[in-house]
């Protein structure tokens, strides 16, 4: 259970970077598709045909998806984001 805290807190810093990445000037021209794919795949029809596979989706391979989506984001809008929290 725990391990499933850290995902999800992982998570919610990863959320506040692509916004931030999605405003910011140089941002990768594949961000906003993969933004948009990444929410539809979020709200897909297995959460409501099968609920299961559902719950193991939005508490495991969501939250690495989006971990993954932000490690991809240039160190430029990492290191700007990093220095506008502090």
């Amino acid at each position: 259970m725990l391990r499933l805290w850290r995902i999800w807190r992982l998570g919610a810093s990863d959320v506040r970077l692509l916004w931030y990445a999605l405003h910011h000037a140089s941002r990768p021209v594949w961000l906003w598709p993969a933004v948009i794919v990444l929410g539809l795949y979020a709200f897909d029809p297995f959460n409501f045909a099968i609920p299961l596979l559902g719950v193991v989706d939005d508490l495991v391979i969501l939250p690495l998806l989006l971990h993954l989506l932000a490690k991809l984001l240039p160190g430029e809008i990492r290191s700007g984001f990093d220095a506008n929290r502090l």
